[in-house]
């Protein structure tokens, strides 16, 4: 498990993730998410209202991806680690009030996915690129 760092932490909020996974014959997929939130210092959670390759994917392989780009300023990060797909809970309970909140008509909650984070990289253009920073 790792930490992740509170600039990180910051820079997440309200942007847009891209979750990459891989099913059991390696073939990738990536979905963009904007649910994904800091829960604490070593998880991540996003909800899932429409990816079914996402869920199959995590079910078969739960190694995850997690990547945040603010297009402005080309600054990034990416997370990776081990994913937990929750189908109730509390953990799902407030994900779900939140989808409920929202300004915008959705679908119900179909599960949350809980990460536990394993490693962080910066992701911004420049020679530090893909450097593992946690």
């Amino acid at each position: 498990m790792a930490k992740i760092p509170n600039e990180v932490q910051e820079f997440l909020k309200g942007k847009m993730a891209w979750v990459a996974t891989a099913g059991p014959s390696g073939m990738p997929n990536a979905t963009p998410k904007g649910s994904v939130k800091i829960i604490d210092d070593e998880h991540i959670v996003f909800a899932d209202l429409f990816s079914k390759k996402t869920r199959e994917n995590l079910r078969a392989n739960p190694k995850v991806a997690v990547t945040v780009v603010d297009m402005t300023t080309y600054k990034g990060y990416q997370i990776k680690g081990s994913a937990k797909i929750l189908e109730s809970g509390l953990l799902f309970e407030q994900v779900a009030g939140e989808i409920k909140k929202a300004p915008m008509k959705l679908p119900p909650l179909q599960y949350v996915v809980q990460i536990t984070v394993e490693a962080v990289y910066d992701q911004s253009v420049g020679p530090e690129a893909g450097k593992q920073i946690v």
